[in-house]
């Protein structure tokens, strides 16, 4: 049996089990695969395991739904922290979170069931552009930005992305179009599909854009599940948005 809690950011949501240091080896991908099915377990885009104590910080694993682990979520990592607050009662603005992408410092501010805070997220690494495409950027993890058709077709476009992450090992496809000084996005993600939501996409998708020189050093991404903030000051990239908690809930692995 596994207490779990349910937690979004945007839309894009999340399983957290909250563990102490060492406990992490519960979880396999079978298992990550079985509770994020949304029609046979409890469901949900990814899981997050924070582990907790021993004086070492906080720690995150995250898998998305097919079971994969993924580097890093933009989105997932202020839900961990969040999580991690109403679990243990911690109550500091500022918690620094290691990764399988590295280290990065989550500040989120509570009001009960709701939160808004940011995430530092640390370099870009930009690669050459795919063919057709508008850059492809690695935010810990890997990203491949498109600009939108006019005509938009989810199945097609759907298509589009499986080929493009497939053709680079796996990554994650931003369907961008500037608006009113922002940016409109949609994004199929490696492992999931598509997402109201995405954090590191969205930092992705505004790198690119402000090297084109379509928007600023402060960019509001709209996704579908909600606006996420991008801004760009002093070499650091920082990724805001909300948080909001869904449930409590226990899980018996079968």
């Amino acid at each position: 049996m596994r207490t779990l809690q349910k937690w979004h950011g945007a839309g894009n949501d999340f399983l957290v089990d909250v563990v102490e240091h060492g406990n992490e080896g519960f979880w396999t991908p079978d298992l990550a695969r079985a509770v994020l099915d949304r029609q046979r377990g409890v469901g949900a885009d990814g899981l997050l395991i924070a582990s907790v104590g021993s004086g070492r910080g906080v720690g995150m694993v995250l898998y998305n739904a097919d079971g994969s682990r993924a580097e890093m979520s933009g989105n997932g990592i202020r839900c961990l922290v969040a999580a991690v607050k109403r679990a243990t009662g911690h109550d500091e603005e500022t918690v620094r979170v290691t990764t399988d992408a590295g280290e990065r410092v989550v500040h989120l501010s509570m009001n009960d069931d709701e939160g808004y805070g940011s995430v530092e997220m640390g370099g870009l690494d930009v690669l050459a552009p795919l063919e057709g495409t508008l850059g492809h950027v690695r935010v810990g993890n890997p990203h491949v930005v498109v600009e939108t058709p006019e005509t938009v077709e989810l199945e097609s476009l759907a298509t589009t992305a499986r080929q493009l992450s497939e053709s680079v090992g796996g990554a994650n496809v931003e369907f961008i179009r500037v608006r009113d000084g922002g940016l409109d996005l949609i994004v199929y993600e490696r492992g999931v599909g598509w997402t109201l939501a995405c954090g590191t996409g969205s930092v992705a998708s505004a790198a690119v854009a402000r090297e084109r020189g379509w928007v600023g050093d402060d960019v509001v991404v709209r996704n579908p599940g909600g606006d996420l903030r991008v801004s760009f000051h002093d070499d650091v990239i920082t990724l805001s948005g909300p948080v909001r908690f869904v449930a409590n809930l226990e899980w018996m692995a079968r």
